[in-house]
């Protein structure tokens, strides 16, 4: 007795791939696509399309297996060859995503727009860069929305825009060494000074003088020309420059504590108590005086010493005593003297606890 082979019935096939779907001249056309691939091909990483479309076959509803006709290819895209549209649709499409897929994905590039935004801009009042989770909530402050067509460098620059209407944040200025003439330093210095730039050193080398500045990026195109026009060379030493003695923003709050006392400011906008509690600790009081002589005497709470002025102040967070401290700190050790802190330094610590800092 011969036996029928049951052949199931309702089966929904193309269900576990990618969708990359195109509206055109009235009708859904779509593709069937690997996962993860869509983004590599449009991004020039993967080369072979092969390996990005599951079939060469244009649908109007994938996941009920629905060809599209003939007719309506025609009519949309000149042109029945299957091949170029599918070209066409995977660089045109809109690729489809489930809800909590998309979610991730904005979440994800929300994260990295405030990342470049923290790399990018710095507090003007103390020159340190913001923590990661404050620009965050600034944005949500702002209600900004994610573009996920957009690049996040892109949206990165609108966002500080935006941010520096309501809030005391500003771009970090970039550190430019430039070689000219002695004869061109004038010319530069009245650039600087009309771009708000800063001279941190000059030195003078036989015909040549070599000047390290900070500048604004807004304005980093115009100044090299400039500086080209006078026949010199400008260098980058760094994008973005950020108070001295600030390993970075993972050690924010722990450096927040050493930071010197400042002059008296004005007050502070309205909007700025908008800000969490953390950036109203940073902003300081009209009616705080600080001496002349407190300016000067600087006393550093994690090394428990009194290290000199600004400047010295700014050299000793450079220093082996400094950083070997700091990390005594962590562990709940007391600080050492100098004197004590030598035989350490000289020996070292294990790499292991090397590895938990970034000098």
């Amino acid at each position: 007795m011969s036996r029928t082979l049951l052949q199931p019935i309702g089966q929904k096939r193309l269900t576990n791939v990618a969708v990359v779907r195109l509206k055109k001249h009235g009708n859904r056309f779509e593709i069937a696509c690997y996962k993860n691939k869509v983004l590599s091909w449009r991004s020039g990483v993967e080369k072979d399309i092969d390996e990005v479309l599951q079939s060469q076959i244009v649908y109007s509803n994938v996941s009920k297996g629905v060809l599209a006709k003939s007719k309506d290819l025609v009519a949309a895209f000149g042109t029945d060859d299957q091949s170029k549209i599918c070209l066409e649709i995977l660089e045109k499409g809109e690729l489809q995503v489930a809800g909590k897929e998309r979610e991730a994905q904005l979440s994800s590039q929300f994260r990295d727009i405030a990342t470049i935004v923290m790399q990018k801009t710095i507090n003007p009042e103390t020159r340190h860069p913001y923590t990661i989770s404050m620009i965050e909530r600034l944005m949500h402050e702002i209600h900004y929305a994610v573009d996920p067509h957009s690049s996040s460098k892109k949206q990165a620059l609108e966002v500080i825009r935006q941010l520096q209407q309501k809030f005391p944040i500003k771009r970090s200025p970039m550190r430019l060494r430039i070689t000219v003439s002695p004869e061109s330093f004038p010319s530069i210095k009245e650039k600087l000074e009309a771009g708000h730039g800063d001279i941190v050193s000059k030195e003078e080398s036989g015909n040549q003088l070599s000047v390290v500045c900070e500048l604004d990026p807004g304005i980093f195109r115009e100044f090299d020309s400039f500086v080209r026009n006078l026949q010199g060379r400008l260098e980058i030493l760094a994008v973005s420059v950020h108070a001295e003695g600030d390993t970075g923003v993972d050690a924010f709050d722990e450096f927040n504590e050493d930071i010197p006392p400042s002059l008296p400011k004005e007050p502070a906008e309205p909007s700025v108590h908008q800000l969490s509690e953390r950036l109203q600790k940073q902003s300081v009081s009209s009616s705080t005086k600080i001496s002349e002589l407190e300016v000067k005497q600087t006393k550093c709470s994690t090394c428990n010493a009194v290290v000199g002025d600004a400047k010295q102040y700014r050299e000793h967070f450079k220093s082996e005593w400094h950083r070997h401290n700091l990390k005594r700190k962590t562990r709940n050790l007391p600080p050492l003297s100098a004197d004590e802190c030598l035989p350490d330094v000289e020996f070292g610590d294990s790499k292991e606890d090397l590895k938990e800092y970034s000098f």
